[in-house]
C-alpha cells in the first residue's frame, strides 16, 4: 500500500481518558497497549501504540470515560480492582490524556474493538469502516517504551515507579 500522510489536526482543548491494563508474567511487569486501526496506521509499529483511551465530553466523569473506552475498544468490561492514577500528559496534537493503571489479564485474541467510518482512499467518495483499535498486545516495559507513542511514555515511567519492576526469577 502506498504511504499516505495523515492530515494534521489541532486537538488542543480536547481531553481523553484511558486505562493501562497490567499483569505480572514470570516475575516481569507487562502492559496491554492498543494499535490504532485504519489505513494511516497500517504497517506502523514503533511510536504508534497507545493506552486504550477515548475523548471526554464536557461534564463527563474522567474515570467513567476511561472505563467506557476500555470496554468499547476491547469488547470487555474492565475488571474491578485498585486503580493507580498515572496523571496526565499532552500529546503532540495538543490533546490532554489522563490514564489509570489496573491489574487484570486479557486474552488479546478475544478483543473486538468498536469501529469508525472514513472516506478511503482520500477523495474517492467511498466510505469504509475500520476498527478503532486493530489489535492489542502485551509488552514488557522495555518493549512497551519502543511501541507506545512517545508522549505517552511518561505513563509507563509513573507506572513503574509506583508498582516497581521485580527481577526475573
Amino acid at each position: 500500500m502506498a504511504y499516505v500522510r495523515k492530515p494534521k489536526v489541532d486537538k488542543s482543548g480536547r481531553t481523553s481518558a484511558g486505562i493501562l491494563l497490567w499483569r505480572k508474567r514470570k516475575g516481569r511487569l507487562e502492559v496491554l497497549l492498543g494499535h490504532p486501526g485504519g489505513p494511516y496506521f497500517a504497517g506502523k509499529d514503533a511510536d504508534h501504540w497507545t493506552v486504550l483511551k477515548g475523548e471526554v465530553e464536557p461534564e463527563e466523569d474522567l474515570l467513567a470515560v476511561a472505563r467506557r473506552e476500555f470496554t468499547e475498544e476491547t469488547g470487555h468490561q474492565l475488571a474491578d480492582g485498585p486503580l493507580i492514577e498515572l496523571g496526565d500528559i499532552r500529546q503532540k496534537s495538543g490533546k490532554l490524556v489522563l490514564a489509570w493503571a489496573v491489574e487484570a489479564d486479557l486474552d488479546p485474541e478475544t478483543v473486538v474493538s468498536n469501529s469508525f467510518e472514513m472516506e478511503w482512499p482520500p477523495r474517492s467518495g467511498r466510505v469504509r469502516e475500520f476498527p478503532e483499535i486493530d489489535r492489542v498486545a502485551w509488552f514488557d516495559l522495555r518493549a512497551a517504551r519502543v511501541r507506545i507513542k512517545a508522549a505517552q511514555a511518561p505513563f509507563l515511567d509513573r507506572f513503574e515507579r509506583t508498582v516497581g519492576e521485580e527481577p526475573v526469577a
